[in-house]
């Protein structure tokens, strides 16, 4: 299962396979480049992810020697809209004002229907996406389950009603929590869910979604080690062994090693 070739690693692509019962189990692939590999055939097989020691920024492509935020070049994390402050902070977001760092930009990607979400990732969180990256956000986050529980127009409405549930709901993921082995209690989620409908007044309250149906999702995961230990490329530039699975954006070894995909973008790697 030899794959030398070398590329610019990029967030790993998601995706699910309902069982027409309310639960999905994810699939993922690997980007490098414009090379793109599964991985369901490297569970539980001998894996290796080389760091070749090269860097390019994911936006404009340049060579650098220091990546910052999550793949960028600096001039790029100050400016490009994908590093915008309203990425993480979305009740900031103005692209429906036709504003932003690139307003056709943040026309195309913010200034359109999101949801808000509650996500079970260890403990139940609250989270904003676009409509179309349901539920590729609650794969890239690990949750084992999610409920959409608000719709609106547009991103900085979203942002207002999680800035309100975050009075009683933590919006981060604990990635430890996230990746110990966790079985979905859907009785759970829903109380998490009546307590935010409780939370919103009339006027947020108005896009509340009460009656939506929950996901469970289920990881590519073959005996996950019990205790696990971040890796990261700059420090250790090959990583080798059995792949235990996958889950968030985590590789997982079965000695305990795991690394984040996602903050190893623009990073150039080889597989094997």
């Amino acid at each position: 299962m030899e794959d030398v070739q070398e590329g610019v690693l990029r967030k790993m692509l998601a995706g699910l396979e309902p069982d027409g019962a309310g639960e999905g189990i994810v699939h993922y692939a690997l980007r490098r480049g414009a090379s793109t590999t599964e991985m369901a055939p490297f569970i539980g097989e001998p894996f290796t992810l080389r760091f070749t020691g090269e860097r390019s920024c994911i936006v404009c492509g340049r060579s650098v020697k220091k990546l910052f935020g999550q793949g960028f070049c600096f001039p790029c994390f100050r400016d490009a809209p994908e590093a915008s402050e309203c990425i993480v902070r979305p009740e900031l977001c103005r692209a429906h004002l036709g504003e932003g760092r690139d307003p056709e930009w943040e026309r195309t990607h913010h200034d359109r229907e999101h949801v808000v979400y509650l996500s079970d990732t260890g403990k139940i969180k609250v989270g904003v996406t676009r409509s179309d990256q349901v539920p590729v956000r609650w794969i890239d986050q690990g949750a084992v389950q999610a409920v959409v529980i608000a719709r609106t127009p547009y991103r900085q409405l979203a942002g207002l009603i999680e800035v309100e549930l975050k009075k009683s709901f933590s919006d981060k993921t604990n990635w430890r929590a996230m990746l110990k082995p966790q079985l979905p209690d859907r009785d759970t989620l829903l109380a998490a869910r009546d307590r935010a409908m409780e939370a919103l007044g009339y006027e947020l309250g108005a896009y509340s979604l009460p009656g939506e149906e929950p996901l469970v999702l289920r990881y590519p995961l073959v005996d996950p080690p019990p205790k696990v230990v971040s890796v990261s490329l700059d420090k250790v530039p090959e990583v080798s062994g059995t792949l235990a699975g996958i889950k968030g954006q985590y590789l997982i070894w079965k000695d305990g090693r795991v690394l984040n995909v996602r903050n190893h973008s623009g990073h150039h790697v080889a597989i094997g």
